[in-house]
């Protein structure tokens, strides 16, 4: 393999519940929606209109032949602006529940607060509709069991939004570590440092936020009651009642890609640590993790250990947001940068070991070189037999994007009735050791957890 050769890569193919049903939801479930023959026009509603739910919106209104129908948003601000920019005849509300009695919606986004995830898309599944929900799936792993039982009895779609599945930059990583480009892989590290407010979740409050403007119970939901706080509705990341922390919010996406390059199930032993160091702010979730994983030998491949670390204050000058993956082979290393460019280094094997004589004595180092360079004899050192390293780097067509990407198979597999590879039980295997990192860390202990049954021990 020459040195630093650069390609680029190719479009190929990628590859009722106990949470309930309200009577205003259950009055449609009786007439699931049809599925969408290739030629239809997919009708979407989004439920949660914040960051990512505009962002997604943003996403599927730019593909061809999909309609932005309706919006659900707590917040009176958000539905304007959803008017604003899909036109007066969007249908909004603050109570999702109105969304998914609409019998014009076809498939709905799910990107509210990560306690909202569970109950609105077994609601929505419940109702025939096909659901796009954000990760992490769910926020409590019993949930997402249950998520999986209303997949499987409704028949309908669910993706969760990691879009990483979906990337072909994952697919040709995935390609390379299969065929044993770089050996067998027992070591696997990830990083994603944040070095902006934004970054750590410092989201801007509206001016106009008050008990007027925001249904503060309906945001609420099961979560604990509180009075009426702008900030735990527009950061709610920052806290436990609603979100899943670093663990829920990115460490997710981290399983999400190792799981799908690897075939694997998940890691059986789960350890975190951390601490809230510089934002603080009030939050109660820490802005600096490192989790460490142990995941079990199978058919596929051999045990190896994962090293997630994600840092708010990262101060390493690699931009506002950099996520790195390295896959670290007994053959090479393969470095992804994640959204940008895959690198294979493949470094040959030891031609000699080389000896540690020269701490015994005299005739016992003399008879430890002399068998060494029997073994071993002297190569002549040239441009052929000096060791080097070939490099191979892969780069993502220009202005190819991994979310448009996923919201792609979403749609296909709206229209093809086809199963999709983010599924509820990929999803949960992805969101379980993640919320098994947050148990880990507020408990100060390790987790055991089966990867199959998707449980903790």
């Amino acid at each position: 393999m020459p040195i630093s050769r650069r390609h680029f890569l190719q479009s190929t193919a990628v590859a009722g519940s106990s949470l309930g049903l309200t009577a205003a939801v259950a009055t449609v479930a009786q007439e699931p929606a049809k599925p969408a023959s290739p030629n239809d026009r997919v009708q979407i509603g989004c439920i949660g209109f914040g960051i990512m739910g505009q962002g997604d919106m943003r996403t599927e209104s730019s593909l061809p032949d999909v309609h932005i129908v309706a919006v659900s948003d707590v917040y009176d601000g958000r539905r304007t602006l959803a008017q604003e920019l899909y036109g007066r005849d969007v249908f909004t509300t603050r109570d999702y529940r109105e969304l998914l009695a609409r019998r014009d919606v076809d498939a709905v986004i799910i990107a509210t607060p990560d306690h909202w995830h569970a109950r609105i898309a077994i609601d929505a599944l419940h109702v025939g509709k096909d659901v796009y929900c954000q990760k992490p799936m769910v926020r409590e792993v019993p949930d997402g069991h249950t998520v999986i039982e209303a997949q499987k009895e409704t028949g309908r779609i669910l993706q969760v939004g990691s879009q990483r599945v979906s990337s072909i930059l994952y697919a040709k990583a995935k390609e390379l570590t299969k065929t044993g480009m770089i050996g067998q892989i027992h070591l696997i590290e990830a990083y994603i440092n944040r070095n902006s407010s934004l970054g750590a979740w410092q989201y801007t409050i509206p001016p106009d936020a008050s008990p007027e403007t925001i249904d503060w119970d309906q945001f609420l939901g099961t979560a604990p009651k509180c009075p009426f706080d702008p900030v735990r509705l527009f950061r709610w990341r920052n806290y436990r009642a609603y979100g899943t922390g670093i663990p829920g919010d990115l460490f997710v996406h981290l399983f999400t890609g190792i799981h799908f390059v690897m075939d694997s199930l998940g890691p059986e032993r789960i350890a975190a640590t951390g601490g809230l160091y510089y934002w603080n702010d009030g939050r109660d979730v820490p802005d600096l993790m490192t989790g460490i994983y142990s995941y079990p030998e199978t058919p596929s491949h051999p045990a190896f250990q994962v090293n997630f670390s994600v840092n708010f204050e990262a101060g390493s000058g690699e931009g506002a947001d950099s996520q790195v993956f390295r896959f670290i082979g007994t053959e090479g290393v393969l470095n992804l940068s994640v959204g940008n460019s895959l690198s294979l280094s493949k470094r040959p094997r030891e031609l000699d070991p080389g000896t540690t004589a020269s701490t015994f004595s005299k005739k016992v180092e003399e008879q430890i070189l002399a068998e060494h360079r029997l073994k071993y004899p002297p190569r002549p050192e040239n441009a052929d037999s000096l060791p080097s390293e070939a490099v191979e780097t892969y780069f993502l067509p220009k202005g190819y994007s991994e979310q448009v990407a996923h919201h792609e198979t979403f749609l296909q597999a709206i229209r093809t009735r086809t199963p999709v590879v983010e599924d509820p039980v990929f999803g949960l295997r992805a969101a379980g050791p993640a919320l098994m990192s947050n148990v880990s860390y507020f408990e100060r202990r390790m987790v055991s957890w089966d990867p199959v049954n998707m449980r903790m021990l």
